[in-house]
């Protein structure tokens, strides 16, 4: 009998990530999907995020007294029940209504935090106000710093203690798989307006009553009628500043006294940088291959930035992690812990807030396994003796 994936549509008999991933294919219209899946160009970095983990294999030691697990750890001096962050992603009203409520509140039942994006479809402040969330925002340069400066008060004012500036956007990359589906920006192609047609739940659920969603941080960035997600996304990328620099960075670090992170380095150099200069924290990202095609996976820089940083701030990588071994090799070679994008959107799109709990749960027990394994009971004790090269012929 031939071996078939779960082909159903019901999240809670997800046993991993990937099912999660076609649940969410079979429940959005075709163009929501692709912009969720697609990558930048020949969409080589996307490949290269995911082939990178086989380049490690684990070598674990059984006879080591392992007892019960032990995930928790603790990020920017607060604890979390596991080493793992939900990412800035923008758009997140496109897969439900109120998406990036129902991930800030899934992350706050499992106690870890949860970036707000700067383009997200709920306001900073509505975030900040949901119970027991360790919540960090995502900031982007843009043209308008006078827009910056006031979005940097408007976080002070709401209570977050952390930013998180992205770097690797300021050039908004080529994705054609997504522009294919729209004749004008936002504006889905005849053939994609029809498989909609064929999503009546999805229509239901975010687009009635209140039509497409719209951006609740632009503020003033955005022109009178242009707040939606149909009618602002060319408007944004037109925003972004390319003349982005290390001037800029210490500005912030000058207008912002709390918890600073920077997103989107691949060079071992510039994090080392970042960490002299005083951030928290730096996450090695290639946008999960959403920006420069052929580049380089953190996972790849991941050992020689550690090596760089030392102790000096927190370490954090993304991009392509889909399995608990994935977050443990992560682990093992140095990070502090692992931002998840499309694994947590998956569950999302796949069953609301309880949707991005399955997500969670499914990592928090291939994580909690492998460690077992592997013949360690804290995420602390793991080293990259565990792992060894893989040998391709």
């Amino acid at each position: 009998m031939k071996r078939r994936p779960y082909a159903g549509n019901d999240y809670r008999k997800a046993l991993n990530i990937h099912d999660l991933e076609r649940i969410a294919q079979r429940r959005l219209p075709n163009f929501v999907f692709e912009y969720l899946q697609g990558g930048a160009d020949d969409e080589r970095t996307l490949k290269r995020n995911r082939e990178v983990f086989d380049d490690y294999l684990f070598e674990p030691r059984t006879l080591t007294r392992v007892g019960t697990r032990d995930l928790s750890t603790t990020l920017l001096g607060k604890p979390a029940a596991m080493p793992l962050v939900i990412g800035p992603t923008g758009y997140n009203g496109l897969l439900t209504q109120d998406g990036d409520i129902k991930m800030a509140t899934a992350a706050s039942r499992k106690d870890i935090p949860f970036v707000l994006s700067n383009v997200a479809t709920t306001s900073l402040e509505d975030i900040a106000n949901l119970a027991g969330l360790s919540a960090w925002m995502q900031i982007y340069f843009y043209r308008d710093r006078d827009y910056v400066r006031k979005l940097v008060e408007r976080c002070r004012e709401a209570g977050y203690e952390t930013l998180v500036v992205t770097t690797d956007s300021a050039i908004y990359g080529n994705r054609e798989w997504d522009r294919r589906n729209f004749r004008k920006p936002m504006q889905p192609t005849l053939c994609n307006f029809l498989h909609l047609l064929s999503r009546p739940r999805w229509i239901t659920d975010v687009l009635i009553p209140d039509g497409m969603p719209t951006f609740k941080n632009l503020g003033d960035l955005l022109p009178p009628g242009k707040q939606s997600v149909q009618g602002a996304s060319a408007i944004i990328g037109e925003q972004l500043d390319p003349t982005l620099n290390w001037d800029d960075i210490a500005w912030l670090r000058d207008q912002w006294r709390g918890k600073l992170i920077i997103k989107g380095l691949l060079s071992p150099e510039e994090a080392e940088r970042a960490a002299t200069l005083g951030v928290d924290a730096v996450v090695l990202s290639n946008h999960g291959g959403r920006q420069l095609d052929h580049a380089r996976s953190p996972f790849d820089v991941l050992p020689e930035a550690r090596a760089r940083i030392g102790q000096r701030c927190q370490l954090f990588v993304d991009s392509g992690f889909r399995r608990g071994t994935d977050v443990v090799k992560a682990l093992a070679l140095g990070a502090d812990a692992v931002w998840l994008g499309r694994a947590t959107l998956y569950g999302l799109a796949a069953g609301g807030q309880a949707g991005v709990e399955h997500a969670l749960d499914i990592l928090q027990r291939e994580i909690d396994r492998t460690i077992g394994l592997l013949g360690v009971d804290r995420i602390g004790d793991l080293e990259a003796s565990s792992l060894v090269g893989a040998q391709r012929g």
